[in-house]
């Protein structure tokens, strides 16, 4: 299924995006060698299928993916819903360092500005919350951003419902960036409740599970030297083994449908609400328009609840990250 009707539009927190997005982390980085040139086409021909919702970070290539999306958008700016995140850095031996510190948040946002070639960002997340910084102190930082018209909406990306209380009773909180798939649903235990508590959309990232639920990986060896799949535990040894058996269950049931494997996972993930964007990441036009094929897949009650047996949650095998830190971050105590 190919089709590319027009997408529709959902609400994230008052701010309009369409149906699906793209993520762009991939033509920068993770994911094997970058293709500028192609990477540059995908963006372009995203707009024109109206898939505007681009979403990117300063980390991603060290600022690299920022500077490929700003000259991608260059003279369409106003067609675009441009996000972007701050407070990861990586040190000279690649370790993560996570700084929510005001005075972070402020030079963060100047550099993306000046990267992106744009005046205003429309939806400016804190990528993993400190957990050194008081979660207050950060979205304090971030709420005068959206003063001075730098800003307009705030984002978390894996923060813990803890910490959205926090976070929400100091700015309004427009959308939560966290992995959500059928072989991830960790989100849906208390997170998404709290996030809907409070009026913030979903944007759910590498809801195609990193790729491998659509089918087109069936090894270990398929991940080169430089794709950081490898060194995953849901893509190593037996792990990889047991949910390449789940692929196969999602990659059934989408053949009787006339999709793909990945066209059936995304649409799951479209179901979930109309308050939910999945932003699968690709750096090739072909992903590109498979992926919007989902978005005319129509699941009926029947459907989802095949799938769910298919896919409960916890029926995937392995953790997502080696490193727990990465995962739905806690702020420490803050006092006034």
């Amino acid at each position: 299924m190919t089709s590319t009707a027009p997408l529709g539009t959902r609400s994230l927190g008052g701010l309009t995006v369409p149906t699906l997005g793209l993520g762009c982390m991939g033509m920068s980085q993770s994911y094997g060698t970058a293709d500028r040139s192609e990477s540059i086409a995908t963006l372009h021909r995203a707009l024109d299928l109206g898939v505007t919702f681009l979403d990117t970070s300063d980390v991603y290539g060290d600022g690299h993916n920022e500077e490929l999306v700003g000259e991608a958008i260059a003279g369409r700016r106003d067609e675009v819903q441009l996000a972007t995140k701050f407070s990861i850095s990586r040190d000279d031996r690649g370790r993560m360092r996570i700084d929510g510190r005001p005075e972070n948040v402020r030079a963060c946002a100047e550099a993306s500005l000046r990267r992106l070639g744009v005046d205003v960002i429309d939806l400016y997340y804190q990528h993993r919350v400190d957990a050194k910084v008081p979660i207050e102190d950060t979205v304090g930082a971030m709420a005068e951003l959206v003063q001075q018209g730098k800003v307009r909406h705030l984002g978390l990306s894996e923060a813990s419902a803890t910490s959205i209380r926090r976070a929400v009773a100091v700015h309004p909180i427009a959308a939560l960036q966290s992995e959500w798939s059928l072989w991830t649903r960790d989100l849906e235990d208390e997170v998404l409740g709290v996030a809907r508590e409070h009026g913030i959309g979903i944007v759910p990232f590498s809801p195609l599970g990193r790729g491998f639920l659509t089918g087109a990986i069936t090894s270990p060896d398929d991940f080169g030297d430089d794709d950081f799949r490898k060194n995953q535990p849901r893509f190593q040894g037996e792990a990889f083994q047991a949910n390449l058996r789940l692929v196969e269950a999602v990659r059934a049931m989408a053949a009787e449908k006339g999709a793909t494997a990945g066209q059936l996972a995304l649409a799951w993930v479209m179901a979930q609400g109309d308050d939910v964007v999945p932003i699968p990441g690709t750096k090739r036009r072909s992903y590109l328009e498979e992926n919007v094929g989902a978005a005319a897949i129509e699941l009926t009650a029947e459907d989802l609840t095949r799938l769910e047996a298919i896919a409960p949650p916890g029926a995937a095998e392995g953790t997502r990250y080696p490193d727990s830190r990465y995962a739905y971050g806690e702020s420490p105590e803050w006092s006034a």
